[in-house]
């Protein structure tokens, strides 16, 4: 039978109802005639939650959490050992109601699903699937349930995938398997163009390359993650982006497909928000230093851009939990010139040709309210560094005047 790959988020599991409500949608599936592999996350605010006891564990023997003590930020590894937790409460209970409906199922860590990572703790990267496992249980006719966001590294120590691993885990899965579709399930009914909740009239993207939205997930998009677009643009596996509890083909049901096949037309721009980057500048010749640090310290350098005398990047701190030891290995690393600014964040039009059309940077530029920090231009990106505050109001501007509305209006035109 054909294999799907099923991912369901935190908030699609975040308590027993909707996990019931999951292992329906799951046992319907079974019933059309696929085989499923369910990739799950942990349930609702778990993660952050097990982060905040590991705060608390780590105070100094006679500080309290509420007399503001300062604390180490806890080692990743034990971090890994402790996150990793949260997925597998998840696949066990829902492997439970998997068989509460007659359904035969087995669930695995991601360990057991042979998702094999480099050393790195906290955000590492897969380099390797053996899915024989998986494989077996299968053939036997069993319904399969991995954690996702999770996996052992070379060394066989636990690591975990960073925010939205469990995306790169069920994409990872679906392209050593052959399956004929991922579908990644969360609250949204799909990818917009920007984020609904900041912006109402957002559009919905029936389909977008892989391109594209890789770009838009390095950037910021939350539906899903760049890692996972990355391997499916390699795999060539289709990502079906979709609410929790829609059913494919129904009336009023939309999803987000994918995949090589859709076009990068004019029309498909996006409008992307990243929040809490540091803009990191130093002399040109700190260079080295600045790259052996952040090998040192698996620390992402975006946009580096280096001239005669000076370099620039920024760096998201969504998957730095210890920014605080972070930023101190750095100003003691001995980087010339090295200035850290904190409270910025990166606004971006993503799309065909947008950072090579002088016409769309100039009229991105006149929109905002005030020159930006920084600039950057690629082919299919525009991005601004903004102080935090800014970014709100900056992107409705953006999206208002260069939002796939205004792009399919303007290609009319020129047509």
């Amino acid at each position: 039978m054909p294999i799907v790959v099923q991912k369901y988020g935190g908030s699609s599991v975040a308590d027993i109802g909707k996990l019931r409500q999951v292992a329906d949608q799951v046992a319907r599936t079974r019933a059309a005639g696929d085989d499923v592999v369910v990739v799950v996350s942990a349930m609702g605010k778990t993660t952050d939650n097990l982060l905040g006891l590991a705060r608390q564990a780590a105070l100094p023997p006679d500080a309290t959490v509420e007399s503001g003590s300062a604390a180490p930020e806890p080692a990743k590894r034990e971090l890994d050992m402790l996150l990793s937790t949260g997925e597998r409460v998840s696949m066990s209970l829902l492997s439970i109601a998997m068989h509460a409906r007659g359904l035969d199922a087995v669930s695995f860590t991601g360990s057991q699903s042979g998702i094999i990572t480099n050393d790195r703790h906290f955000d590492a990267r897969i380099i390797e699937v053996r899915p024989h496992r998986i494989e077996d249980e299968l053939a036997r006719g069993r319904i399969v349930i991995v954690a996702g966001y999770q996996g052992m590294s070379y060394k066989r120590e636990i690591t975990t995938l960073g925010r939205g691993g469990s995306d790169t885990t069920a994409v990872a899965l679906a392209a050593a398997l052959g399956a004929e579709r991922c579908e990644i399930y969360s609250d949204v009914d799909g990818v917009y163009s920007a984020d609904p909740r900041v912006i109402a009239d957002a559009r919905h993207l029936p389909e977008l390359d892989y391109e594209t939205m890789q770009e838009m997930a390095e950037c910021g998009a939350k539906v899903l993650n760049a890692q996972a677009v990355e391997w499916a643009r390699r795999h060539k596996v289709a990502i079906i982006a979709r609410k929790t509890g829609d059913v494919a083909g129904r009336p009023g049901v939309r999803e987000t497909v994918v995949s090589e096949v859709a076009s990068a037309d004019a029309s498909r721009r996006a409008v992307v928000v990243q929040k809490s980057v540091a803009w990191l500048t130093a002399e040109a010749r700190a260079l080295s230093r600045l790259l052996a640090a952040a090998e040192r310290l698996s620390l992402p350098l975006g946009d580096l851009t280096v001239g005669p005398r000076e370099l620039m990047a920024w760096t998201p701190l969504i998957n730095v939990p210890n920014w605080g030891e972070v930023r101190t290995e750095l100003s003691g690393a001995s980087l010339a010139g090295l200035s850290i600014r904190e409270g910025h964040g990166l606004l971006s039009l993503v799309g065909v040709e947008v950072g090579t059309r002088s016409d769309v940077v100039r009229a991105a530029l006149a929109c905002l309210d005030a020159p930006p920090e920084l600039v950057f231009s690629h082919p299919l990106r525009l991005s601004c560094v903004l102080p935090d505050a800014n970014l709100d109001a900056a992107a409705r501007a953006w999206h208002e005047r260069l939002g796939p509305g205004a792009a399919a209006a303007a290609s009319r035109l020129t047509a």
